[in-house]
């Protein structure tokens, strides 16, 4: 048995985001039915073909569901809608801003009828505020919540190589549905949960904003470093091949002293003994451990 067996989910759902989080859901246990449009479905099944035929974002989001094509347009269809509403215990959307509202599938028109259903809006900018009718898709929300300011080289920014922003929307629908329904459990009503891709990435450039606080400087670009903390990132061993170091307490920095750069003086010296230390002396470590790795190969590191 799974945790979520006997939960249904009926959800309006395409690209990323809203897949993202009900194939969570799918894989714990419930029964998720997935809405799409007549003729193309889901506009991801499109963006290639490199799962025999299939699209790889598609396979990756969707495992586990059960499909239904209906032309929401049609009254006939709109009924069946809602008879699958009826019987559900969690309604999830990331239709076009203002569509669901318009097919009467707001949660305020819902639960008044149906007091234990739950239902999660997933949307580009939430649903107030000045962007609530703007579609967004996952470049523009890397953008807007400022990861592309901490990302990249210090000449040029680089997006995330898959769509975070809409995983991390996806993961906290997905976490605020599990706790509706805990919340369901003991107080037999449902919610209505809102979330916004925007919100749900700046909340993971948290770390960057508080770096930035009271007006001091925001963390620089560093490749595949890290901004803040050294030793970290990549490093040439002797035989050419790279090996990515991650350092990030005193603990770790002494045994790297001494059983790989074999020298644990290093350690206590002034210049390298705390982290905020290390950073500003970044250029100099750099050059000592490169010449410490020109006679270690990589396996060796």
């Amino acid at each position: 048995m799974r945790p979520l067996d006997g939960i249904v989910v009926v959800s309006l759902e395409h690209a990323i985001a809203a897949p993202f989080c009900t194939r969570q859901l799918a894989d714990l246990g419930a029964r998720v039915i997935k809405i799409e449009r007549p003729g193309v479905g889901d506009f991801a099944r499109a963006y290639d073909e490199r799962v025999r035929g299939m699209s790889s974002h598609f396979v990756w989001v969707n495992r586990s569901k059960q499909s239904l094509t209906l032309d929401l347009k049609q009254e006939r269809a709109r009924d069946v809608l809602s008879k699958l509403i009826a019987r559900a215990d969690v309604l999830v959307q990331n239709l076009a801003p203002g569509a669901a509202d318009r097919l009467g599938l707001s949660a305020a028109t819902l639960r008044p009828r149906q007091p234990r259903l739950i239902v999660c809006d997933i949307s580009g900018y939430g649903a107030d505020g000045p962007y609530r009718d703007k579609k967004a898709y996952d470049l523009l929300i890397q953008s807007e919540a400022g990861f592309l300011s901490v990302t990249g080289t210090p000449e040029d920014p680089a997006k995330a190589g898959c769509s975070i922003a809409d995983i991390a929307a996806g993961m906290y629908a997905y976490t605020g549905i599990l706790a509706a329904l805990l919340q369901r459990q003991r107080t037999g009503e449902g919610s209505r949960i809102d979330v916004s891709m925007l919100e749900a990435l700046t909340e993971w450039m948290s770390y960057p904003l508080y770096y930035a606080f009271e007006g001091a400087s925001a963390p620089e670009r560093s490749g595949a470093a890290h901004a803040t903390i050294y030793p970290y990132g990549p490093f040439e061993a002797g035989d050419g091949k790279t090996v990515m170091l991650g350092l990030q307490n005193e603990r770790e920095w002494a045994a790297f002293c001494a059983d790989v750069l074999r020298q644990p003086a290093l350690a206590t010296d002034p210049r390298f003994a705390a982290n905020a230390r290390r950073h500003a002396n970044r250029v100099a470590l750099r050059a000592l451990i490169l010449d410490a790795f020109r006679t270690l190969t990589a396996a060796e590191v």
